[in-house]
């Protein structure tokens, strides 16, 4: 429990130093001010990027999640399910 506090404390810190300070705030466009340091995207292209890889982003993730939640192996020996065992038991 104290580990996970921890590793939570920490996270937050870190997350509240990646926002953007007052003079970026004022140089990013409305959509992603508060997010990040810099000037942001310069062209309507990079939007067309970030989106590109927030889409594979969700689709690997969907993907990963729906291989280890129900792998599809029939062998009670197979790794995923070694792993799943301890958080499928009832």
């Amino acid at each position: 429990m104290k580990k996970a506090f921890l590793i939570l404390l920490a996270f937050s810190f870190s997350t509240l130093q990646a926002l953007a300070c007052d003079v970026c705030k004022r140089n990013q466009p409305e959509l992603l001010q508060d997010i990040s340091h810099g000037t942001g995207p310069q062209s309507n292209a990079e939007y067309y990027i970030i989106g590109g890889a927030i889409l594979i982003v969700l689709f690997t993730l969907f993907y990963s999640l729906k291989f280890l939640i129900k792998p599809g192996e029939r062998s009670p020996e197979h790794i995923k399910k070694l792993i799943l065992k301890p958080y499928l038991e009832i």
